[in-house]
């Protein structure tokens, strides 16, 4: 668009441009110019994300500064996050800010310059989770002595795995399995971890875990010291083994894991022990038992010989109580003798004093007692009779009334229970027009769908019983017919059809 305008009376025809046209030449010039660019410098003015989830702020050198801007949805995904006064290398789009008249860079990705930077971040990272507590001592489990199973974390492809497989092979064959990750690149963390925590989450777990890697520059090695790969080492319920890097080498999943080895070969070394030995030391052991057991039962045979030697023989026990027997033995003959003698001496001296005269005096004293003793005898006999005779009498009466009143109360009960009985029995139901049905075995039926169609089954009534057929569209019976119009008392069993 060409205009004229008055500056005093000279006239121009330069272009003139809205504030907006401008803006936009400027912001397509510098995108078509420069696109996508990786820019140096030192983060200066970041305060934290902003409360909607961007980050502002800029990239400085010794002599100039641009402004920087990191969209929310980048910055969730970004490995490095921004930190003040970090030098960094940012790869992103440049492009304009019309609303300043500024130009900045949206950053797509963010990663620390050199690696003077990179140990920066990596002390920083380290006292942050060393003031969680995820490097403390008491976290630490032990190593078990005979692991079963072991699982590895490592590249499959790589030198490591072979290394560990080989040591592992020639000190105790065991099973071994592989979690394959990548060891180097910006997935490493999210693998490693994830390969943690599948191990812990499997039904029939190692009993140990390793994580491997070779050697490597501090960019190599990055992953292993990203935050979800030191959780998860820490959290983990298997003992675990980090061997990442040479021994020179270190990164934070050393710190954060059970047991630090030098090597990934020196790892297999502590995971296991050596076969050869175990057998040796076993062998040793069962040579010493051996040993043990033969001057063991070589000492007790020793002591059982001195204590028979100690004990006296079995002739050396009975000679005193034989000898004993024998003295016993040569007095008794010579006792029954003396003993015979004393018996029949005694014997005539009372023989001596016998007659027939003395004997017919004792005899009638003693019987003439007897008469006395049978008359006091017979009076008091008559007596005890008569009174037990009373006694006997009285109580014949006060068992007769006791039995008659046991019998009366008896019977009243009975009377009673035999009441209740009868108005609580079925029966008296009967006697009101109803009746029970009762299937082939005998057993009360409640409801018509217990008695299929030709089944047979049995009424009982008040005054006796009738058997019956199911029939499809009801229950037939047949009982005996009536020949006359007087009633007839029914049988107490029926006709069956």
């Amino acid at each position: 668009m060409n205009t004229y305008s008055d500056t005093g009376n000279a006239k121009t025809n330069q272009t003139e441009y809205t504030v907006t046209e401008i803006s936009s030449s400027l912001k397509k010039t510098v995108e078509e110019r420069f696109g996508y660019v990786r820019i140096r410098g030192e983060i200066t003015g970041f305060r934290g994300a902003h409360s909607s989830g961007h980050c502002y702020f800029a990239l400085k050198d010794d002599r100039a500064r641009i402004e920087a801007v990191i969209w929310k949805g980048v910055a969730n995904k970004l490995k490095h996050f921004p930190q003040e006064g970090l030098e960094v290398i940012a790869s992103g789009k440049l492009t304009t800010y019309p609303g300043s008249s500024k130009y900045q860079v949206v950053i797509d990705n963010l990663e620390p310059a050199g690696a003077g930077a990179l140990m920066a971040l990596l002390q920083e990272r380290k006292a942050k989770l060393e003031a969680e507590g995820l490097f403390a001592p008491e976290r630490k489990q032990l190593l078990p002595y005979m692991p079963k199973k072991i699982g590895v974390i490592t590249s499959p492809t790589g030198a490591v795995i072979r290394d560990v497989l080989h040591r592992i092979s020639d000190r105790f064959p065991l099973h071994v399995m592989v979690w394959p990750v990548r060891v180097q690149g910006e997935t490493t963390g999210t693998e490693v971890s994830n390969a943690i925590n599948g191990f812990n989450a499997m039904e029939e777990k190692p009993d140990l875990i390793i994580v491997a890697r070779g050697g490597g520059s501090v960019e190599d090695l990055w992953g292993f010291n990203d935050e979800i790969v030191v959780r998860a080492a820490a959290d983990s319920d298997i003992p675990l083994i980090s061997a990442v890097g040479h021994e020179t080498d270190w990164t934070l999943i050393d710190l954060a894991a059970d047991v630090r080895a030098p090597t990934p070969t020196g790892a297999a070394e502590l995971a296991i022990p050596v076969k050869a030995e175990l057998d040796a030391t076993v062998a040793s052991y069962k040579a010493r038992l051996q040993s043990a057991l033969t001057r063991q039962f070589e000492k007790a045979r020793s002591n059982l010989l001195a204590a028979t030697r100690g004990l006296a023989s079995p002739d050396m026990l009975l000679a005193l109580p034989r000898r004993r027997l024998d003295e016993a033995s040569g007095r008794l003959g010579r006792g029954l003798d003396l003993a015979t003698r004393r018996k029949r001496t005694s014997y005539e001296t009372i023989a001596g004093r016998l007659s027939h005269r003395g004997l017919s005096l004792v005899i009638a004293r003693n019987h003439d007692k007897l008469d006395a003793l049978g008359r006091r005898t017979s009076v008091a006999h008559r007596n005890k009779i008569a009174s037990t005779l009373t006694y006997v009498s009285e109580l014949k009466r006060r068992n007769t009334n006791a039995f008659s009143n046991k019998i009366t109360r008896t019977k009243a009960r009975y009377d009673q229970a035999n009441r209740l009985l009868g108005s609580l029995s079925y029966k008296s139901i009967l006697d009101r027009g109803y009746a029970v049905i009762r299937n082939t075995k005998d057993i009360p039926v409640a409801s018509a769908a217990n008695i299929k169609s030709g089944e047979a089954f049995s009424v009982e009534l008040k005054d006796g019983s009738i058997s019956a057929v199911a029939a499809g569209g009801g229950v037939k019976t047949q009982a005996s017919k009536k020949t006359d119009k007087t009633p007839k008392k029914p049988s107490s069993q029926g006709d069956l059809f």
